[in-house]
């Protein structure tokens, strides 16, 4: 389940926006890898090669997202961008993510990779093993997956040291 913060910021994105983190938060993948996904791989289960790094993996999607993403699709890209033949950039989604978060007066720094930090959290409390969460991201480090798997406690600890901060109202 996402939390509400989460699900609020995706509420103010501009619809095809919304289904590009819905996609990047379902799945884990990068969001230069979730904008080239191609018509032709929209099955609830099929493999991508991540673009930093050539890896491959498996990703799976839920029936829902699965149905919207072909209903989005375009001819060359699930994610068609303004110029023909192209792909939508991620500028555009980050930009879109940036104004969600401005509008919601977060403090933290959201941006669409954030996605894949709420997919390792969401992972690491669902399973409770992080060798299973670094799998799931193509980690070869289990240390940069604590990062991510962790970003929940990190954000929490973060705002309690600032509420502690001599000369600050207690909320």
């Amino acid at each position: 389940m996402l939390n509400r913060e989460v699900e609020q910021v995706l509420h103010l994105l501009t619809p095809e926006n919304r289904l590009v983190m819905r996609t990047c938060l379902h799945t884990g993948l990068r969001i230069s890898d979730v904008l080239q996904l191609r018509p032709q791989q929209l099955k609830s289960h099929f493999w991508v090669t991540e673009q930093k790094t050539g890896k491959r993996r498996q990703v799976g999607l839920p029936e829902p997202l699965l149905s919207d993403l072909k209903q989005n699709a375009g001819r060359f890209w699930v994610f068609p961008g303004k110029e023909p033949g192209n792909h939508r950039c991620r500028q555009t989604v980050w930009k879109d993510v940036k104004r969600a978060a401005r509008a919601m007066r977060l403090t933290q720094n959201v941006g669409p990779h954030s996605a894949r930090k709420v997919f390792a959290v969401e992972l690491m409390h669902k399973y409770g093993d992080i060798d299973r969460v670094r799998r799931a991201l193509n980690h070869d480090s289990e240390t940069v997956t604590l990062i991510y798997a962790m970003a929940d406690h990190q954000l929490e600890a973060k705002n309690a040291r600032r509420r502690a901060k001599p000369g600050r109202r207690k909320a």
